[in-house]
């Protein structure tokens, strides 16, 4: 675009704003978004290759579909940022993950234009599904879309949801997103004309016409016409055949950046009055418009800040490693002398680190897709075989697993190892990413040994450990981000079931920490001191088993005892009251204050921000032994 042409993005406030303009129009539209976006999340940081793909999809569903009325739900939500500038945020498109400022995913909340929030995968044709139930039998008129990405089309929710809406006559667009998978045979001017064809009246009407007729003919010739069909159809649409067998209406492929190609077939399917389900098949390019995106799509997914002329990364120089990559190089470590050591992950090789033990071991490295539940039992398969598995997931990510972590793995005592990335609070990525609830929906598990490092060193410990246990299902829950900087040994060593460590002796207070939150319990302790507190800092390492007799040796000698995660409430100081409650040690008029997560989900902010939100750094520490010992409040918390 030459800088003397108006931009016609600073005239549009909402989709209606579009709805007049031409193809050529949409073109300059689209490439104004594009611009806007990739200036936005070199600020920002975020995710950009997926956007930068679906920017003329996008542009054309607004263009074509009457939204909000009609409903676009986008899966997962990391393409949705194209979606927010044309829906009224392209004033606040540079807050985006900021406090304060736009999510970086879908959010009712948000907007009227994100009818249903997004974060996890695979959601949307499931969700798509319940509103055009719920459309029919309000009996409203309205167009229902959900834009799915090829790779969340490795989960099993997605036909799970298809099989039930090809049995259902409620009318429903669902568009693959195809990017990465090559499902798609080359798209051209051929395919294109065939998709506009096919998703025409005349031909619809025709093909109910054909299926009436072929229904008053006898059975046998009835099922010859029918194959016929489906054998023409199979000719001219290239893979549709899985989704008809679902039920659905097939259409595709076709080239998801020429609207010549979007624009006919969108408005087909949207005038179309049957209420059989549809599929549109675009393909796309991800990273589209941007050659360092187009270039590295896979690092280009989800950035930091970036230069937007070079491409070039701006990362801040690391003062310590990254958790992350410290548990693959403890579990590197591991498998160089056990080669019955596996490693499984669910789409997240580089974000897990399982990238590194795939390079040095990939016949023991295991990708499974966006299919955290098969993931959980596949690795309950290879522990019957005698392998020591090690299951590498988000938290977030792993509560799709729950039910086969519960049957599969723990009521079986395999000893499926549980490598849980992202514990606790994980700033931008907000309330849909936190791990939040891991100690709560473990620690409720019998025979479960559950471990949280304080540091990255006791991270590679418990690396270790888990690989030494090999009578029943393990794991260890670590943060996003840095470690302190301690020094690492080569290998971790194995440590010894359910005992803690005091790190700090005192005689008034104690605080006993389960996880990263060590470092700011030892500020606290510092400031207690200095008032005349003296403090005991103890390291948990163990939710289970406790630590039974560190626990109750806290208890005797000390007026109050704090416990401090990086959880929910029912994690580990409900475990550590429960103890104590049956011990008797409370009727010794002992002061227990559990400080944990807030009872709200925490929206995105800095870590370090969401944790004094939270109330658990060293000031809060300071506030609730103080307000238990009635000399102050307690600092506020979210």
């Amino acid at each position: 675009m030459t800088p003397d042409v108006p931009r016609l993005l600073d005239k549009v406030d909402c989709p209606a704003d579009t709805r007049s303009f031409s193809a050529e129009q949409l073109r300059q539209l689209a490439d104004e978004v594009r611009q806007e976006m990739i200036e936005a999340v070199s600020i920002t940081g975020g995710h950009l290759g997926a956007g930068l793909g679906v920017v003329e999809l996008t542009v054309a569903l607004h263009h074509v579909f009457e939204t909000p009325r009609d409903k676009l739900i986008w899966d997962v939500g990391h393409q949705c940022y194209p979606h927010k500038i044309l829906t009224g945020r392209k004033d606040r498109i540079r807050t985006l993950r900021q406090g304060g400022g736009l999510s970086g995913f879908t959010k009712r909340t948000e907007s009227e234009y994100d009818p249903f929030g997004a974060g996890h995968s695979s959601t949307s044709i499931s969700a798509g599904l319940g509103m055009a139930v719920g459309r029919d039998l309000k009996g409203e008129d309205f167009n229902v879309v959900a834009v799915i990405g090829d790779g969340a089309m490795s989960a099993g929710m997605v036909y799970e949801a298809m099989n039930n809406a090809g049995s259902m006559d409620s009318r429903l667009v669902v568009i693959l997103n195809d990017n990465d998978m090559s499902i798609a045979p080359p798209v051209g001017a051929m395919s294109a004309y065939l998709s506009r064809l096919l998703s025409s009246r005349p031909y619809l009407s025709i093909r109910h016409f054909a299926k009436d007729l072929a229904s008053m003919l006898p059975p046998p010739l009835e099922r010859a016409a029918k194959r016929a069909e489906e054998y023409a159809r199979g000719f001219v649409s290239g893979g549709g055949t899985l989704f008809e067998e679902l039920g659905f209406y097939y259409v595709g492929p076709i080239d998801g950046h020429n609207f010549d190609h979007l624009l006919p077939v969108l408005k087909n399917v949207r005038d179309s009055q049957d209420n059989k389900p549809v599929l549109i098949h675009v393909v796309t390019q991800k990273g589209r418009g941007y050659a360092p995106a187009e270039a590295a799509a896979d690092k280009y997914h989800g950035v930091g800040k970036f230069d937007v002329v070079t491409g070039a990364l701006a990362k801040p120089k690391a003062n310590a490693p990254s958790y992350t990559s410290v548990f693959a190089r403890a579990l590197l470590a591991e498998a160089a002398t056990d080669d019955r050591i596996v490693a499984i992950t669910a789409a997240m090789p580089a974000g897990t680190g399982l990238d590194k033990f795939a390079e040095k071991h990939p016949e023991r490295c295991f990708d499974v897709g966006i299919a955290e539940q098969h993931a959980v039992t596949f690795a309950a398969g290879l522990a019957c075989e005698g392998f020591k598995p090690f299951c590498a997931l988000y938290s977030t990510f792993l509560q799709r697993g729950y039910d086969q972590l519960v049957h599969d793995a723990v009521l079986q005592k395999l000893p499926v190892r549980f490598a849980i990335d992202r514990a606790g609070l994980v700033g931008a990525d907000g309330a849909t990413h936190a791990g939040s609830f891991d100690l709560a929906f473990l620690g409720c598990l019998p025979d479960i040994v559950l471990m949280s490092p304080a540091d990255e060193a006791e991270l590679m410990h418990m690396v270790a450990t888990a690989a030494a246990i090999d009578d029943r299902a393990s794991a260890f829950r670590y943060p996003r981000g840095e470690g302190i900087g301690i020094e690492l040994p080569e290998r971790g060593q194995v440590l010894p079931i359910g005992k803690g460590r005091v790190v700090r002796e005192g005689s008034r207070v104690a605080i006993l920490s389960l996880g990263t939150r060590l470092a700011e319990s030892m500020k606290a302790a510092d400031d207690l001191a200095a008032r005349g507190l003296s403090t005991t800092v103890a390291d948990a390492r163990f939710m289970k088993p406790l630590d039974e007799d560190l626990i109750l040796r806290l208890a005797r000698e000390h007026e109050v005892l704090v416990t401090v995660e990086e959880g929910s409430v029912g994690g580990f100081g409900s475990q550590v009251l429960h103890f104590l409650a049956h011990s008797g040690a409370l009727d010794r008029g002992l002061k227990v204050r559990p400080m944990v997560l807030p009872d709200l989900f925490l929206e995105h902010e800095a870590p370090h921000k969401q944790y004094d939100l939270a109330g658990l750094n060293a000031p809060h520490i300071v506030a609730t032994v103080l307000a238990a010992l009635g000399q102050g409040s307690a600092v506020a918390s979210a």
